[in-house]
């Protein structure tokens, strides 16, 4: 997808190259040039650059940030500080993961875990953050945390609906006057400028799903106008509200009316009612391509979801005006018997109480079934679902609500999952073995061992199709001018290690990766370096004033 500002940039890369080499190739020989000196040379590998393209046996020469030549037999040209033999392990971009929830990392006071090692031990070199609609419209402020102090990962952020929505109308089930809505674009506008990558939301989610689509549209006409791309968690995986096939639909006339790229997160057909849907989706995204619709996705490779039991099991209407008023609806009898009914609903769409797994950390219930809880509590499902939701803690997104819920069918992920146009994300938050390893459990399960995807697709849908939907600069690909983001893995030992149980065992097989040129992950082991960097949008000429 061409994105704007991509010529430009590709001259500022040409021009930063040239000058660099011949700074390198002016020592005045007359005969034999001497060879160049560069900081890190990876030789022999088998290496993959980010294109769908086949591997070939090459190497790589870095210097500071910037890979200088990507080719065979590049010793006789460099002189290189540090040499690493990568004959027989695989050798490609950092991986891109466009769709996590790492702010227990990146966010921590404490420098060593703002490395972010979950992503690290994956080959993950680039994250975005601010998806499903909650990334904040303070993109400055906030990059400019995040570079004073330190990351260890690349950032890439959305600005979302949920706290622009907020801001405004709180929790609140309405629509916005002219005035509101002319504040609400004001803010999505700012952000754009401040550099966040496009207009996220998770329509599913409350008070987000009080938005009309038309207002959606208003916002991502923001976004659009300057070159960004509208990312959405959307209103209905299942059978919920307008579901699964009506809210791809809803996806699809947001991009053509606001004249947007549009992005489908963690596509999936979620609950009994709505498996075997992939044939439908993918037949009714190939059409919206074909008639320039551009519509990409990103897929995580487990059959289990994860989210908040609110959001799993509560109506909408009944959190309305936020958990004081959800509350008080309990507390009223006539409306409480609607919420129960309306809850064991929701709880059927998602295969049962035995199907859910709480997996909040430090609790009664962390690691056991809805069913198991009930049981052990006396109760019917939904009341022990109530006493979570009561008795949880007060913040929404905490983890001692939080749930994982076996509610895909492994059809419908394979199908998915071989379309050209599904990139790979992780969705990764704290609780579920996706935030530790997805990367390695689609390596291993999907191209290993069942064979779905090549590991030439895996990767190129990991690196260069992920930076080129969205518009990342100079990433996503092994070429010269480019960031020096490399990941260097044994095709063997690479796997995850995470499980439902035991979901924070970091991930094995990355024996190097390279963040920025710095070394995060060096003969498997994580540094104490901070190189990460904020990758601001950089939106066309004269959109920003």
């Amino acid at each position: 997808m061409s994105r704007p500002g991509h010529q430009a940039r590709s001259t500022r890369i040409a021009t930063w190259l040239t000058a660099t080499l011949l700074l390198a190739a002016c020592s005045g020989a007359q005969h034999k040039p001497a060879a160049a000196a560069v900081d890190l040379l990876i030789q022999g590998g088998t290496l993959f650059d980010g294109s769908d393209s086949p591997a070939r046996t090459a190497d790589v020469a870095v210097s500071g940030d910037r890979i200088i030549e990507v080719g065979p037999d590049l010793a006789g040209r460099y002189r290189a500080a540090r040499t690493i033999d990568a004959r027989g392990l695989v050798v490609a971009p950092g991986f891109i993961d466009p769709h996590t929830h790492p702010s227990s990392h990146i966010r921590s006071p404490d420098p060593r875990v703002r490395r972010n090692l979950p992503w690290l031990h994956q080959g993950v070199s680039t994250i975005f953050i601010g998806i499903d609609g909650g990334g904040t419209p303070d993109i400055a402020e906030q990059g400019e945390w995040f570079q004073s102090h330190g990351v260890g990962t690349n950032i890439a952020a959305y600005v979302g609906l949920g706290p622009v929505r907020r801001r405004v109308l709180g929790d609140e089930d309405r629509a916005p006057d002219a005035g509101e809505l002319a504040q609400m674009r004001g803010m999505v506008a700012d952000a754009m400028c401040q550099g966040a990558i496009g207009l996220s939301t998770g329509l599913f989610y409350a008070p987000q799903s009080f938005a009309t689509t038309d207002e959606v549209v208003a916002l991502a006409e923001e976004a659009a106008v300057r070159g960004g791309v509208y990312d959405t968690h959307q209103r209905d995986e299942s059978s919920y509200s307008i579901g699964l096939m009506g809210s791809i639909e809803e996806v699809l006339e947001i991009g053509r009316r606001a004249g947007i790229p549009v992005h489908i997160a963690h596509i999936k057909a979620l609950g009994t009612d709505v498996h075997g849907s992939a044939g439908k989706i993918i037949e009714r995204i190939g059409r919206a391509r074909a008639e320039g619709i551009r519509v990409t996705a990103d897929q995580y490779p487990w059959l289990a979801s994860a989210t908040g039991i609110e959001a799993a099991l509560l109506p909408r209407w009944a959190q309305d005006g936020g958990r004081e008023a959800l509350f008080a609806r309990l507390d009223e009898a006539a409306t409480a018997e609607r919420v129960r009914a309306e809850m064991q609903e929701n709880l059927r769409r998602r295969g049962g109480a035995d199907a859910v797994l709480m997996i909040g950390e430090g609790w009664p219930w962390s690691g056991r079934t809805l069913a198991q809880m009930a049981e052990t509590w006396g109760l019917e499902p939904v009341e022990a679902a109530l006493r979570i939701i009561r008795h949880g803690g007060p913040d929404g997104s905490g983890s001692a609500r939080k749930i994982a819920s076996f509610n895909m069918h492994a059809d419908d992920v394979s199908e998915l999952m071989r379309q050209p146009w599904v990139l790979t994300a992780s969705d990764g938050g704290d609780g579920h073995p996706r935030q530790y390893a997805t990367f390695p459990e689609k390596y291993a399960r999907f191209v290993v061992e069942e064979g779905v995807i090549d590991l030439q697709s895996f990767i190129h849908r990991s690196t260069g199709l992920t930076a080129d939907t969205f518009g990342l600069e100079a990433r996503g690909y092994l070429r010269a001018g480019y960031h020096a983001d490399v990941v260097v893995l044994d095709p063997v030992r690479y796997a995850p290690a995470a499980t439902y149980v035991e979901p924070a065992v970091l991930s094995r097989g990355v024996e190097y990766l390279f963040v920025n040129g710095t070394a995060m992950i060096d003969r498997g082991r994580a540094a104490d370096a901070l190189p990460g960097r904020v990758l601001r949008h950089q939106p066309p000429a004269g959109t920003c004033h």
